[in-house]
This record gives C-alpha cells, sequence and structure tokens, in this order.
C-alpha cells in the first residue's frame, strides 16, 4: 500500500537544468473557488478530514499500527498538546474521518513516530517535544490490538536522560547498532542542539538505561531519512539542517557495527548555508541512483542529482516555487497523473494572502528537456503546512497528497486526486 514514487523522468539531470527557468513562463492560474469543477484546469482537489480533534496538527508520519497492511498516520498536535493516532479504515471509509485515539498528552510537542520500541508485536510512538518540556517520550500501546483505540490502553513515560538535554525536534527509530532492539535516532534545535542516537538497553521498557550518542552539532534539525547512501548495505542519515554554520542538506555515514565507538564521517549534499527545510529522495531521472530534493527558503525547491553510487558526488540544480505560493516547507515526488514521469508535490508555510499551501509542480516534455507546469492541489485554504506524503487513499490508483495544517486547524487531511488512473489534460 505504501507508495511514494510512480514513475521516473525520461530526460537527464543536464536537460532537466536547462528547462528549469521555465517555470516561470508558464501561466499560473488564478485562486479557484469552491464551485470550480473538480479536475478542471486551476481547480483544488478535494480536501478529506482524517482528524481535527485538535490544535495545531504538526507532521504526519506513517507506519502499519494493527497490522492490516494499511498505512496509519501518527501526529502531534503542539497547541493542543495531543499525540494522535489515526487508523487507516480502507479505501471505502478512507473520505470519512478516521477512527482515533490519543496516545498520550505532552506539551510542546512538535513530532511523533510509530514503532515496536520494545518487540512485544505492538505499536509504541516516540513523541518529541521543543519548548520548556524538551524531552522525548515513549507511549508504549497495548499488546491486545483490540484496544488500540483506547486511550486507557497507553501508557506514557519520558526517557530520562532526554529530559532538558535540548529542544526536541525530530526521531527516527531505526536499528544502529545490530543488537538488542531498535534504536532512535534524533536532533533538536537552538541552544545545546545536537543531532544523535539512543541506544537501546537489553529491556527497552528500562528507559533510564537508553544511552545517548551525539554525532554532530545542530541549528534546527528538519529532516531524519535512514538510506544507504553509499551503497554499503548499512542505514545512513540523510539529514537537513535549517540554522547556523552547519545548516544545508548533509548526510552521515554509518561505520557499521562499532557504530557507539567509531565516528560517523559527515558528507555534504547541497545548500550549505541556506535555510534547507525538509529533504526528500527519489530517483527523479531514471538512472538507478536516489537524488536529493529538499523545500529551500523563501521560495525554492533544490534538486540535487546523484552522479554514482558513493554518494559523494551531487549535481545542484534549483526549481523555483510558482510566486502564488508561500514559502516553501516540504516536497514529495510521484506520477500525480500516470504519464510515467514523476511529478513534485510541495507544502507551504507562510501562505496568506491568497497565497497556496499546496501545490505541484507537474513535469511535461519540452524541446530541449521538460517543462514544469504549476499544478493547483489546495488552493489557499491554509496557512502553515508539513510533511507531505504521496499515496493512494482511495484505491482509485492514483496518489492522493496526505499533510496537515497548523494555523487555521485544518488538522490532518488528504487532498483526492482528481485523475482517476487517466493522465489529467494538458
Amino acid at each position: 500500500m505504501f507508495q511514494s514514487v510512480g514513475g521516473v523522468l525520461r530526460r537527464r539531470g543536464r536537460e532537466a537544468a536547462l528547462a528549469l527557468a521555465a517555470l516561470l513562463l508558464v501561466p499560473l492560474a488564478g485562486p479557484a473557488t469552491s464551485e470550480a469543477p473538480a479536475g478542471a484546469a486551476g481547480a483544488p482537489w478535494r480536501r478529506r478530514t482524517v482528524d481535527a480533534s485538535s490544535r495545531g496538527a504538526d507532521g504526519v508520519r506513517l507506519a502499519d499500527a494493527n497490522g492490516d497492511g494499511l498505512p496509519d498516520v501518527v501526529t502531534g498536535w503542539e497547541e493542543g498538546g495531543r499525540v494522535r493516532l489515526c487508523v487507516n479504515p480502507g479505501p471505502a471509509r478512507a473520505r470519512d474521518p478516521w477512527p482515533a485515539v490519543t496516545v498520550g498528552e505532552v506539551g510542546s510537542v512538535e513530532d511523533a513516530v510509530l514503532s515496536d520500541l520494545d518487540g512485544d508485536g505492538a505499536a509504541d510512538v516516540v513523541s518529541a517535544c521543543e519548548g520548556r518540556v524538551r524531552s522525548l517520550f515513549v507511549h508504549w500501546g497495548p499488546t491486545d490490538r483490540g484496544r488500540l483505540l483506547e486511550p486507557g490502553a497507553w501508557k506514557t513515560a519520558p526517557i530520562p536522560g532526554s529530559q532538558g538535554r535540548m529542544q526536541w525536534m525530530f526521531t527516527l527509530p531505526l536499528q544502529i547498532d545490530g543488537r538488542r532492539g531498535v534504536d532512535l535516532v534524533a536532533g533538536g534545535k537552538n541552544e545545546g542542539a545536537a543531532l544523535g542516537w539512543w541506544e537501546s538497553p537489553a529491556r527497552p521498557r528500562d528507559l533510564p538505561e537508553w544511552r545517548w550518542h551525539p554525532l554532530r552539532p545542530l541549528g534546527w534539525l528538519m529532516s531524519l531519512i535512514a538510506e544507504d547512501m553509499d551503497g554499503d548495505g548499512d542505514a545512513d542519515l540523510l539529514c537537513s539542517d535549517r540554522k547556523g554554520a552547519g545548516s544545508g542538506c548533509f548526510w552521515m555515514e554509518n561505520p557499521g557495527p562499532a557504530a557507539a565507538t567509531r565516528a560517523w564521517t559527515e558528507h555534504p549534499v547541497g545548500a550549505r548555508g541556506r535555510e534547507v527545510m525538509f529533504a526528500e529522495i527519489a530517483d527523479l531521472d531514471g538512472d538507478g541512483l536516489r537524488d536529493v530534493l529538499a523545500a529551500v527558503k523563501p521560495q525554492e525547491i533544490l534538486v540535487c542529482r546523484r552522479r554514482d553510487r558513493s554518494g559523494t558526488r551531487w549535481e545542484h540544480s534549483t526549481l523555483p516555487c510558482p510566486p502564488n505560493a508561500g514559502g516553501a516547507k516540504a516536497v514529495a515526488a510521484g506520477d500525480l497523473d500516470g504519464d510515467h514521469r514523476p511529478d513534485l508535490v510541495f507544502t507551504c508555510e507562510g501562505a496568506t494572502g491568497g497565497r497556496h499551501g499546496v501545490m505541484g509542480l507537474r513535469s511535461r516534455p519540452g524541446p530541449g528537456g521538460p517543462r514544469w507546469e504549476p499544478l493547483v492541489i489546495g488552493g489557499p485554504d491554509g496557512v502553515k503546512h508539513d510533511l507531505v506524503k504521496l499515496l493512494d487513499l482511495d484505491g482509485d490508483g492514483d496518489l492522493d497528497v496526505l499533510t496537515c495544517e497548523e494555523t487555521r486547524n485544518l488538522g490532518v487531511f488528504w487532498y483526492e486526486n482528481p485523475g482517476g488512473q487517466r493522465p489529467m489534460a494538458n
């Protein structure tokens, strides 16, 4: 069920770079009214609410919590102080609000992610809190899946070593050292912030025994992606840092089984010194090498084309976002219209004054390389959006757009792709 890139560009990187400026020459559709026919050129896609029960939805992370093969969603609600799990009801009922549960209540929650931390077969949730809370919490899930949606069946506890260490921004469950349970990669922002990982003890529920291994100072962590960047068989860390002397997109080379005692080598990817937001990884040009995309302030999509399998040689170009979009926040790649070329979807913050918060860039063949056409998806219906995921939620064979919005309290929602397995009209 998990889907991401549905096709690949047939043109190669240098040809794509020549066509980047063409985006600015494409006429932009003005904000569409709600009366515009669904799927019409420039008309927003229909928004389907997953959960709007609290305030300040801040991120969407996917995993299968109940073993039915469908991706469920966990979200931290920063202003509401809740961590919520939304269980995917399947294609036939995906258009209605999803069954959901508050797995815990914590303050200033910035991120939440699903993982079975203790290996008991039940989904747990890890939340990361900034502000004055400055702690990581584990929300232990019930082993009886019949009680998954019972708030009282979830138990919340902090990781003591994380308390007061930094403002935590993001976590990534990942087996690092090849022993015991799953470990936790994490990082934060501002004073004392660092990228590092928590080593799981022999008994993962013994939270005081989790051991912190710092890897690198941070200004403001945005992305943590597990990816074998150098082809040596272990998971490296692709990251984006938004602020400070080390800002940019980079990856940390996993030294293997001795990860707890050996240094991790940092390799630059792109946008050094820039305000890089969320990153994504996908093979854009069909050469078998996965490239890196990142939203960059104020209004750009950075394209880092991988030149070889070492992960150390990159070719850089940028796609400007349309001027009627907000500030670039996150990006995802996937074939939205069934033409076997990956399109881009990006989300924005600061989308005020009629600017759009969720838009697409459709790849179209053109002389000298592809041209990129702006695509209205959300219209001016929100202000501050976050991570974006592309997956087929209604089972009609095309990719829908899942995200959340924090300021106007639209909550967690998805936009229904009007394509219906057919290429969209030009």
